[in-house]
């Protein structure tokens, strides 16, 4: 199962790339993933159905591999009989509908290879929904199949359609999944696992035990996850909604794979919670309404594909009743009719696809004689139109049969209910609107129709009907011998207490062509006649339709619900975000004050003791402290801008002056970094602003900030004091020394708890900073932050200004540092030639030849603080940060262009780079029999080096290491390169002349005069 779902997430990442070289014949490709993985499921059939002679009995297989065991997280998957039913529609379908699309899109559609990708993702996030024995495993894959279909239901990104239904049926399912999410949460906990399999082990005593109260609370939050997923009254009508799919998608996600998730979370948990209050309130009584609104809205659609949309909805609502009525009986009928829902609905829609592509138009008022221009397309969507109104012989009619017979005995039968017969009517009733309007979709897209001119029709491929052509053969297979559906579906069936039923009962406890004069037979009779009548006064019950008004519309009741929530969020933000900061600091750190000060002050306990102001074994950090509090008086009082930052940074400085006193040399040093490198950033932001702070001081609520600033200061001291005195339990950290030696293979403990004890946090970390660089590259660059980064072809002769000017953009930049490189060429010395790059006001002889000593010795060190940060103080956070002074001091004494040579590679490519190699060094362990991010301790001898100890985590830190250092070049390029050319553009004019390069120094092609060696 593991390695099924990663050939198929594989092959999706890999899916553009192979669409770029075969075009729209790369959905084989695609198709032979879910293929492969059904031909191995078939081959699972012995270990599924292990029984020997007689009727086979369950089995399962299970794969496991741990992932964060204290979390109780891991890759639990477990293949059981329900899992293998449901993965044959996944698989099997998915393949079909792959196939279809070779033919259904055209070359010149836009963007074939990510949609082809999320299609395939889609069926391998459904094959790991079905299979997960996790909770939070399977809600993993629930959102997945969320997100892809929200991506695939909006392929058309400009129609505004396909968006606005598209975020409707995210919205629907995503609060759906919160709630399940939750109750998800609250069933783990109360049962103590979150393994599925353990969990539905011990369901009755769940039910009925200590917990009762909070498990039944959570089955009806993971009800209401399943019935927004399955589209279930209230929520029905993002459905319909989302038929402005690519039929594909519809034939897929909307009735073969996203829809039925919602019937299976039910099928799964019925074995055992059916029992659970509230449980057949919902699923009985959702169910039938939703039944019944779906056949009834079916009838007023003119669009065959809305027509087959509301049926869909309609037969979601019977599914959900049927699965969960919580009998042997209703089991068998629900998995059975599930299965023959998932071959007849999916090949009616690529029906509708097919109709849709040759002809143009899917309005039944202009279809007309489309049997007669494809009599081969009218069969195959007439099977399938047939087994949906549950004809004989075909699978439809096996499985309503077994319906209507398992609630004929459980409205009429010796342990009948009250509301059982009422339920039997109201099945019959949706039966017969389903025959109706199974009539109508085959009418209105087939029949010739008086004074409708007949609809021109393209010739239809074979390759085009093959997959809706075999689906419908599936259906009459499946109806004329449905023994083996049968045996599938039996050992689910007997997870159920089996009820207090005679012999009759027991008899149509199989599925069966033919069960002789039943009642049920009876009621599919009635059907068939009710149906065939509303069928041919369909004009009087189309009259008698729009006679009655829509009281209640769930797309207008979703619409005027969103509608009203814009309004508050206008209205709210209109009275908090008044563009003032001193208002937002004053909120947040009124709040952030007052909540901890009301706590301490309710909980009216003493101070702890031993308090101290200054450590006795430390006097120094009287000066350290003395310095910060100077440095934070002299930023409120200062009046420019670059005076408050420097004593902001000396209050910084100081905070790591503290941390060297107390003996953390790390955490001094990162500090210290982190410090120079956000002074650097403040500095360069803002030459964009004026120099002095307006108003600084002043205003009329001067005497309220000062009182907040002070009281969120004072209770942040005494939480600090209060938390610390508060511990009554020994430090976890107190045994992370002897953990980053035996386990992580340092003395450095601070790192190691970074790249190993901690590892998922740094993670974490990294990737906010990754966010953080795009974050301020994207406010600065309009184009992509690496097209700058481009080689100039050629250069263009004569003045650089005034050529650069005629190439516009960043060919004036190419063509500087062409002259740059030219001038360069000539040296001894070949980098930072500040003379050619910089204006004479900004350049600094003293400064470059400071730069020239230490920038190499810089980056020798910032590599060696990465290595030897395992054992010693540094790492690759503190390493990256030590790269990137280098770049920033090389940049001040030489301007961009000396950046760009300097690291001619995208910012972005290195927080990518960065970003994946610490990925990697979590993930292998997990390919390599290990947990994630595990470490292993490499021990061998190398000439000249001697014996070396290599820790892998040091892979990790590596990663850091990239971050770290494109985020640096990242605010370089953006705060000061970038700001450096905007400066440039506006002192050049309209020549275009570069503010840095003398515009009268022409481009020569003569080499330059040597230079003595040195020379700057």
């Amino acid at each position: 199962m593991i390695t099924v779902l990663a050939v198929t997430f594989a092959a999706a990442t890999a899916a553009p790339w192979i669409f770029r070289k075969l075009q729209r014949n790369a959905f084989y490709v695609l198709a032979a993933v879910p293929a492969a993985a059904f031909v191995w499921l078939i081959l699972q059939y012995d270990r599924i159905y292990p029984g020997k002679g007689g009727e086979p009995t369950g089995g399962f297989i299970e794969e496991t591999l741990p992932w964060i065991p204290n979390l109780k997280l891991e890759f639990a998957f477990r293949m059981d009989v329900l899992a293998w039913v449901i993965s044959l529609l996944v698989l099997g379908v998915g393949a079909l509908v792959l196939v279809y699309c070779a033919r259904y899109f055209k070359n010149k559609d836009a963007d074939l290879g990510g949609f082809g990708a999320q299609l395939l993702a889609f069926a391998g996030a459904m094959f790991g929904l079905v299979t997960a024995d996790d909770l939070l495993m399977m809600f993993i894959f629930w959102e997945l199949t969320t997100v892809l279909s929200y991506l695939l239901i909006g392929y058309a990104r400009t129609r505004l359609a396909a968006r606005r239904s598209a975020l409707q049926a995210l919205m629907v399912t995503t609060a759906g999944g919160l709630a399940m999410l939750v109750g998800l949460i609250v069933l783990g906990q109360a049962a103590g696992t979150y393994r599925i399999s353990a969990i539905m082990a011990d369901a009755a005593t769940l039910v009925t035990g200590p917990a009762q109260g909070a498990v039944a609370a959570a089955v009806v939050l993971i009800l209401i996850g399943a019935i927004t997923k399955s589209a279930l009254v209230p929520f029905h009508f993002w459905l319909p909604g989302a038929m402005a799919a690519p039929t594909p998608v519809s034939a897929y996600l909307h009735a073969a794979a996203m829809v039925k998730a919602g019937i299976y979370i039910v099928a799964r948990m019925a074995p055992g919670f059916s029992e659970s209050p509230y449980w057949l309130l919902l699923v009985l009584g959702l169910g039938l309404a939703t039944m019944l609104v779906g056949g009834y809205r079916a009838l007023r659609q003119t669009d065959i594909k809305l027509i087959l949309a509301y049926g869909t909805v309609s037969q979601l609502g019977f599914l959900t009743m049927v699965v969960g009525l919580g009998r042997p009986d209703a089991a068998l009928a629900g998995l059975a009719l599930l299965l023959a829902h998932g071959l007849f609905k999916a090949s009616l829609f690529l029906v509708v696809g097919i109709i849709d592509h040759q002809s143009g138009t899917r309005d039944i008022r202009k279809l007309s004689g489309v049997y007669k221009s494809s009599r081969a397309l009218a069969i195959v969507a007439g099977i399938a139109a047939a087994s949906m109104a549950g004809v004989p012989p075909l699978a439809g009619f096996v499985a309503k049969e077994s319906v209507f017979e398992a609630f004929v005995h459980y409205g009429t039968g010796p342990a009948s209910q009250p509301w059982g017969l009422v339920l039997l009517v109201g099945l019959v009733l949706g039966s017969i609107l389903t025959f109706a309007y199974s009539a109508r979709f085959m009418w209105g897209a087939f029949a010739t129709k008086p004074g409708v001119e007949r609809t021109p029709f393209k010739a239809i491929q074979p390759a085009f009907l093959a997959a809706p052509a075999i689906l419908s053969i599936l259906t009459i297979v499946y109806g004329l011998w449905p023994d083996s559906v049968d045996g599938w579906i039996q050992p689910y069936a007997a997870l159920f207490a089996s009820p207090a039923a005679g012999t009759a009962a027991a008899a149509a406890n199989h599925l069966a062509l033919w069960h002789g004069l039943t009642p049920a037979l009876g009621l599919t009779a009635v059907t068939f006649a009710a149906g065939v009548v509303m069928f041919y006064a369909r004009n009087f019950v189309a009259r008698a339709q729009s006679r009655v008004p829509d009281w209640v519309d769930g797309d207008r009741a979703y619409q005027r619900t969103i509608g009203a929530l814009d309004d508050v969020a206008v209205w709210v933000t209109g009275r908090t975000q008044r563009g003032s900061l001193y208002f937002y600091l004053a909120v947040i750190l009124t709040v952030a004050f007052a909540v901890p000060l009301t706590a301490l002050v309710m909980a009216n306990k003493p101070l702890p003791g031993g308090l101290y102001l200054i450590d006795p074994n430390s006097p120094l950090q009287l000066i350290a402290a003395a310095g910060i509090v100077v440095g934070a008086l002299a930023a409120v009082r200062a009046n420019k801008r670059f005076l408050a930052v420097l004593m902001v940074s000396v209050t910084g400085y100081g905070i790591a002056l503290m941390f060297a006193l107390q003996g953390a040399p790390d955490l001094a040093l990162t500090q210290m970094l982190v410090e120079t490198i956000i002074l650097v950033a403040f500095v360069l932001a803002m030459r964009s602003l004026p120099p002095e702070l307006r108003d600084r001081t002043g205003g009329k609520y001067r005497v309220v900030r000062v009182i907040i600033g002070v009281a969120f200061a004072v209770t942040m001291i005494f939480v600090a004091i209060y938390a610390m005195g508060a511990r009554i339990a020994e430090p976890v950290s107190l045994s992370f020394p002897r953990l980053a030696y035996e386990g992580g293979g340092g003395l450095n403990v601070v790192n190691v708890t970074l790249v190993d004890i901690r590892a998922w946090d740094t993670f974490g970390e990294i990737s906010v900073l990754a966010v953080a660089a795009t974050g301020v590259a994207s406010l600065i660059f309009v184009r992509s932050r690496g097209e700058r980064l481009n080689k100039a072809a050629s250069i263009p002769e004569g003045t650089v200004g005034r050529r650069a000017a005629a190439a516009g953009g960043s060919s004036r930049d190419d063509a500087s540092l062409a002259l740059v490189r030219k001038f360069a060429g000539s040296l001894a010395d070949p980098w930072l030639v500040a003379g050619r790059t910089l204006a004479p006001e900004r350049r600094s002889i003293i400064f470059e030849v400071v730069t020239r000593l230490i920038f190499h010795s810089m980056i020798v060190f910032s590599v060696y603080l990465l290595l030897a940060g395992h054992n010693l103080p540094g790492g690759g956070f503190a390493g990256g940060l030590t790269a990137g002074l280098a770049l920033t001091i090389r940049y001040l004494a030489g301007g961009r262009f000396e950046l760009r040579e300097a690291a001619p590679i995208s910012a972005g490519m290195l927080l990518g780079t960065g970003l994946a190699t610490a990925a990697a060094a979590g993930f292998v362990p997990l390919l390599l029999g290990g947990q994630v991010f595990q470490s292993a301790i490499i021990e061998f001898w190398l000439p000249l080096f001697g014996d070396v100890k290599f820790v892998t985590s040091t892979i990790f830190d590596i990663g850091v290491y990239f971050v770290v250092v494109g985020l640096a070049l990242d605010v370089l390029r953006s705060l000061g390169a970038e700001i450096d050319e905007h400066f440039e553009e506006t002192a050049g004019g309209d020549t275009g002349r570069s503010a840095e390069i003398p515009p009268e120094v022409p481009v020569s092609t003569e080499p330059a005069a040597p230079q003595a060696k040195g020379t700057p």
